[in-house]
């Protein structure tokens, strides 16, 4: 009788999951979190570049008095892309979509998955969101045609996997905010916040 009482007592008990429940070994949670925060980076810095065009993937003006490629300054983050490098069966889908909302979506994608993840918090949503922007850059660039590097596999796949990984294992919680984030009565409500 007693052992029925406290099967039902732990049955209405809810624990927060941590990375320590599913992550035994201290170095491999210090390993996830330096995964996480490099790979949050690469967002992050993304939005960055893209938004003050810092002249690393966004490129300086190609001569002297031209307008700056930064998003502050009226460049489309997007709409290059989608317009004329993407190849494959989608091609004519981006370019037809490539436009002001675009250039909005992405931006927001690129800044919401780099703070999330390089904050450890809302890791579950950053995996979606990043997986989703990850599928659709890997369709832009139809890496099936003949002379990428790796028809199948390439970098927007690892990144994807990554972000999924950071979310499965609870990479938020070392070095990170993931295990208050986990704790707040929202987030406890709702887990797939965490």
């Amino acid at each position: 009788m007693a052992s029925t009482r406290a099967a039902a007592g732990a049955a209405t008990t809810t624990t927060t999951a941590v990375q320590d429940h599913v992550v035994t070994s201290r170095s491999g949670r210090q390993w996830l979190a330096v995964t996480r925060l490099a790979t949050g980076f690469i967002f992050l810095w993304a939005f960055l570049d893209k938004t003050f065009g810092l002249h690393y993937s966004t490129g300086a003006p190609v001569a002297e008095g031209e307008p700056s490629l930064a998003w502050i300054d009226g460049g489309t983050p997007s709409q290059g892309f989608m317009k004329f490098a993407t190849v494959g069966p989608l091609k004519d889908f981006y370019a037809s979509i490539a436009g002001t909302v675009t250039d909005w979506l992405f931006m927001a994608a690129l800044l919401g998955i780099g703070v999330a993840v390089m904050a450890g918090i809302a890791l579950r949503l950053a995996a979606v969101a990043g997986t989703v922007l990850m599928l659709a850059m890997w369709a832009a660039e139809w890496p099936l045609l003949e002379g990428s590097t790796n028809p199948i596999v390439d970098y927007h796949i690892i990144y994807a996997l990554v972000l999924i990984l950071s979310a499965v294992l609870y990479a938020g919680d070392t070095w990170g905010l993931g295990r208050r984030w986990g704790s707040l009565p929202m987030v406890r409500r709702l887990p797939w916040l965490r």
